[in-house]
């Protein structure tokens, strides 16, 4: 039988939203697993939703470059929200989207190799300056291109702190004949309304088959607590599932700026006025610190532990 800590109840607690005894107890029927422990509270109830990552806290930046139909977004990280206000990391973090947008490369020891614009050494070696002189540490963590044959690659940056610099960068792709300015407009749109609703992918079947089977799971589970015959339940499920991809499949979702059409019918009245076909290839939202926990300091017990030293 798992240990239940103090530490494992507040993680469920984070990522279900669920109260401490029910997370305990939910810890307690699932032997310690906190993702089964999730499910566990959402059959009961007792959790809105399951998080698709833990509570984000890392700090740093996302920088954008883009030009024309291409675009590149990257993701550094540093130790303090501070540092992401440090004009030198800023200009860093900046000319780091466009090493990305130049090499071609999203790998990041191949970034780290690369050469520093205006300079002679490699990225890698301008990060440790930079970490030597700013005094915190730092990291490259990711990094995603986004082309299209023909048309735009529209960006948007939430939390700007600088031009193209911020806390969540959306790169949008859109394949079309239409006029740059056009596709400019329904590309921005697209992208603060990805920014906002953050789907968890284009369509259905890019949708991981995993995260969709374990959506059914749970919610059979759910139906079949309520006693309804199985046919009854069936019918149940088709109903809560074509629920579950309107709110996770981009092109199901409702637009969040007017709040009643759904994303593929946006699209379609932007080709209706442009006067031809523009199809939204792929998109990429990528958000600070995201899937990052980061350690949180006990200032009482670091006070008590330095006095009785």
């Amino acid at each position: 039988m798992a240990t239940i800590t103090a530490a494992l109840v507040k993680s469920l607690r984070d990522q279900s939203g669920a109260g401490m005894m029910d997370c305990k107890k939910a810890l307690s029927a699932t032997d310690g697993d906190v993702e089964a422990a999730v499910d566990w509270l959402r059959k009961k109830g007792l959790a809105a939703a399951a998080k698709k990552s833990g509570r984000v806290a890392a700090e740093g930046l996302v920088a954008v470059k883009a030009e024309g139909n291409k675009a590149a977004v990257i993701e550094i990280n540093s130790e303090t929200d501070f540092v992401a206000r440090n004009e030198q990391f800023q200009a860093f973090v900046s000319d780091m989207a466009g090493v990305v947008f130049e090499n071609g490369s999203t790998d990041v020891d191949a970034i780290s190799a690369a050469a520093y614009p205006g300079s002679s050494k490699t990225v890698g070696e301008v990060l440790t300056d930079n970490i030597s002189i700013i005094g915190e540490n730092m990291n490259i963590r990711r990094a995603a291109i986004l082309e299209v044959e023909e048309g735009l690659v529209a960006t948007y940056i939430h939390g700007a702190v600088a031009d193209g610099l911020g806390k969540i960068a959306v790169l949008v792709g859109l394949k079309s004949s239409a006029s740059a300015d056009v596709l400019a407009g329904l590309g921005k749109q697209l992208a603060m309304h990805i920014a906002a609703a953050n789907p968890a992918s284009l369509n259905e079947a890019d949708l991981d088959p995993a995260i969709l089977e374990r959506e059914k799971q749970v919610q059979m589970d759910k139906a079949r607590e309520s006693g309804k015959p199985e046919n009854i339940i069936e019918k149940m499920i088709i109903g809560r599932m074509r629920k579950y991809l309107e709110e996770v499949v981009l092109l199901h979702q409702t637009f969040v700026i007017d709040g009643e059409t759904k994303i593929s019918k946006v699209i379609d009245n932007a080709a209706k006025e442009a006067g031809t076909d523009i199809e939204l290839v792929s998109f990429v939202r990528m958000e600070l610190g995201e899937g990052i926990e980061k350690k949180e300091e006990d200032f009482a017990a670091e006070v008590a532990a330095v006095a009785g030293s």
